[in-house]
């Protein structure tokens, strides 16, 4: 039996240089914010020199409160504390806690700042990533923004649904430098030049464990897909099973067909997706893609309980990443993201059990079936979303025209 030539075609693809897997790093895998904030706060609270920290969101709730008080009383005791919040995602951030961080001696950025949605193609260039590091010493990296877990007002819905990763060992250098060098830039080009000053803290690179870890980018330079190539490398050697747990999934052209390529040599394909109607127009417009995955013998399910944030996945129970690129334009084409990937089969095996349990108790398998009692006004629906983000992204000229055939 013939390969489609789409098949065929992405055997003989080649992906630029591989990330770089250093080993020596003790990486523990947080669930959700009642795992992260009092981990955050504690090592803030502990700090002595430096702090950095990075979110796309940063919501006027009680966690809010509590990092802002964090910061502010390490600002007091000498520490250099740099926040830096996206413009358009944290544009509410009250400017009661604004005063209290700048008494405190606490220095806050607003990337790209502006309080507007736009097609503007500058403006659509979002800093997404939830990083920190201490002191140089300990890093954090995820999808968790500042926030509290729970919906306001939907105390029905669980939780949000999220991870991250608290890592030591030589990637903190690496996380410390694309911290220190965005906080830079944003500080030169608002006229800040006090404040775009090279940190000088010592990064502790110390071997702290037994894992093998890489730290990777998404910027508009010279890292535009070095997020979307490691995944595509670990989907194309992938032997036995894939497992993506993924909020806002509609991924690239190639990204597709690499997933259909693994599934028709046998290799069990596991999508965990949104099931909430969160972010409307992705929300439709990925079940466009529904039926030709199903086809191609992949499984996909949806988190029903309340909001997934994940952005996760695991491969060969071996290969797992955690971080803040979720897989549509967004995070592929557009915005600033970070994510930690590692290679250790407990850290692994890990994520992947949690994120079957997840499966088992909160998630709804999506079938033919399914979509073939949706009904007329359902598929104009997904259809009427997908044309539009085609549309949104030919205005925008990103993605290329082969980025959604």
């Amino acid at each position: 039996m013939r390969r489609p030539a789409a098949l065929a075609r992405l055997r003989d693809w080649r992906l630029p240089r591989a990330e770089v897997f250093l080993p020596g790093h003790r990486v523990r895998l947080l669930y959700n914010g009642s795992d992260f904030f009092p981990l955050l706060l504690g090592e803030i609270e502990c700090a002595r020199v430096e702090i950095f920290l990075e979110s796309y969101l940063f919501e006027a709730d009680d966690i809010g409160e509590r990092v802002v008080a964090a910061l502010a009383a390490a600002a007091l005791r000498g520490v250099r504390v740099k926040l830096q919040v996206d413009g358009f995602g944290a544009r509410q951030f009250p400017l009661q806690w604004q005063q209290r961080l700048a008494d405190a001696g606490a220095w806050l950025l607003f990337f790209r700042p502006n309080t507007t949605f736009s097609v503007n193609r500058s403006r659509l260039r979002r800093l997404h990533r939830k990083l920190a590091v201490i002191d140089g010493r300990v890093g954090f990296v995820g999808g968790i923004n500042i926030l509290s877990d729970q919906e306001p007002g939907q105390s029905a819905l669980a939780p949000r649904y999220d991870y991250a990763f608290r890592v030591e060992g030589p990637v903190v250098a690496q996380m410390h430098d694309a911290l220190d060098r965005l906080w830079r830039h944003s500080a030169w080009v608002q006229l800040k030049r006090s404040w775009a000053v090279r940190s000088t803290v010592p990064v502790d690179v110390t071997g702290r464990g037994d894992v093998a870890a890489a730290f990777a980018i998404r910027d508009n330079l010279r890292h535009r897909h070095d997020i979307e190539h490691a995944y595509l490398r670990a989907i194309r050697h992938a032997r036995h099973e894939i497992v993506i747990a993924n909020a806002y999934f509609l991924p690239g052209y190639r990204f597709r067909q690499a997933l259909r390529a693994a599934a028709a040599r046998g290799v069990t394909v596991v999508l965990v997706l949104q099931g909430q109607v969160d972010q409307f127009l992705l929300h439709w417009a990925t079940r466009a893609y529904y039926r030709r995955f199903l086809l191609s013998g992949m499984h996909i399910h949806e988190y029903q309980a309340g909001f997934m944030h994940a952005k996760a996945a695991v491969i060969d129970g071996e290969w797992a990443t955690v971080g803040s690129s979720n897989l549509d334009p967004f995070s592929l084409l557009l915005a600033r993201e970070a994510n930690v990937f590692v290679r250790d089969r407990t850290l692994a095996g890990e994520l992947r059990d949690d994120i079957f349990r997840h499966i088992e108790r909160a998630a709804a398998p999506v079938r033919l079936t399914d979509l073939r009692r949706g009904g007329l006004m359902l598929r104009a629906l997904v259809w009427g979303c997908f044309g539009l983000v085609r549309l949104i992204m030919s205005l925008t000229r990103y993605g290329g025209p082969r980025y959604l055939e």
